[in-house]
């Protein structure tokens, strides 16, 4: 029998504020790219601007899909669910809104979060992390995207495609520094 505790929604960061999303916007900014380009394939298209809202409705689509088709998945196979944010309290037990539970394996998946930098503030308006990235309600004239690791990289590409002006901030001499260099050209 398996259990799965979560203190916000099942699928986590990568579901709901991550991968998948981010996925779905660059998917977006791919046809964005593709209808600026479309006469050279002898095709007459127009991009009278970005429909944010529609942008959005369509990565909040993908995300609702996948949730569905994940939560489906977990009761067909009987998976207990739990509400809660667990603290483990022994190699073979966690805890949740003061019930204990224990089990022959624990599996941590702590998920993740933005991180920030030493006196910068993230306000959720100027200064914001991938995760109010996900959500803008337009698009910005002017972006700096601090941090040309993958998502750095991810967002900054989406933004250009929609008509920003991006200027990435890497401490490391590449691009995706985590990836083959060939990968930062």
């Amino acid at each position: 029998s398996v259990a799965l505790i979560e203190k916000d929604k099942i699928g986590g960061t990568c579901l709901h504020y991550g991968c998948i999303p981010t996925k779905a916007l660059l998917h977006a900014a791919e046809v964005a790219d593709l209808t600026r380009e479309s006469d050279q394939f002898g095709i007459t298209a127009s991009l009278d601007g970005i429909d944010v809202a529609g942008v959005n409705k369509y990565k909040d689509g993908v995300v609702s899909r996948a949730y569905k088709g994940l939560t489906g998945l977990i009761k067909t196979r009987k998976i207990v669910t739990i509400e809660g944010e667990g603290k483990l309290v022994a190699p073979n037990a966690v805890e949740v809104n003061g019930t204990r539970y224990e089990a022959r394996t624990v599996v941590l998946a702590s998920g993740s979060y933005a991180k920030s930098l030493p006196g910068l503030e993230l306000d959720g308006e100027r200064v914001i992390s991938s995760y109010e990235a996900l959500t803008l309600e337009r698009i910005p004239e002017s972006v700096v995207v601090l941090g040309g690791g993958v998502i750095g990289v991810e967002f900054a590409s989406v933004w250009r495609s929609f008509g920003s002006e991006v200027t990435i901030v890497e401490a490391l001499p590449h691009l995706v520094p985590a990836e083959d260099e060939a990968c930062s050209k």
